[in-house]
């Protein structure tokens, strides 16, 4: 899995001109699934991203977790993080899952994150057209990828 943390002021995620998800201080986290992808990678990525400290204490450096920031998330499913652009210029999503496959993965991500986080998060809509907006904290990006965990 491959996972493009942004700590954000706001984020929102639309589908079809309806707001279907909002959130003010937290994490936007997108998330790209491959089929190699299993329970393993799950709960790792689910619990370091939960517990990265990333959000400022009170003398502004960067010493909280998301829990301790009470902060909120959403968490949306982006095949193309796992685009290929090494020939031509055309990117390949070959190593991307497909929808059987992701899906489940997706679901059970966000419920391993939910019970990592300690509550409810908000989430994007699986292969919706999404228009994602965000005001990047910081701005603090950061790019996991379980396959480099060890």
């Amino acid at each position: 899995m491959k996972a493009v943390i942004q700590r954000v002021s706001q984020a929102s995620v639309t589908v079809n001109n309806h707001c279907i998800a909002k959130i003010n201080t937290g994490l936007l986290i997108l998330i790209g699934i491959e089929d190699e992808d299993n329970q393993e990678d799950i709960n790792w990525l689910s619990k370091k991203i939960v517990n990265l400290r990333i959000f400022n204490d009170e003398n502004g450096v960067m010493n909280k977790s998301l829990v301790d920031a009470d902060g909120d998330a959403i968490i949306v499913s982006q095949f193309t993080l796992h685009a290929s652009t090494k020939k031509g210029n055309r990117p390949s999503y070959i190593k991307a899952s497909k929808p059987n496959t992701a899906i489940p993965i997706y679901k059970s991500f966000i419920s391993k994150f939910e019970s990592e986080l300690g509550k409810k998060v908000q989430t994007g809509e699986f292969g919706a057209d999404m228009k994602v907006s965000l005001l990047n904290d910081g701005p603090v990006t950061i790019i996991i990828d379980t396959k480099d965990k060890k």
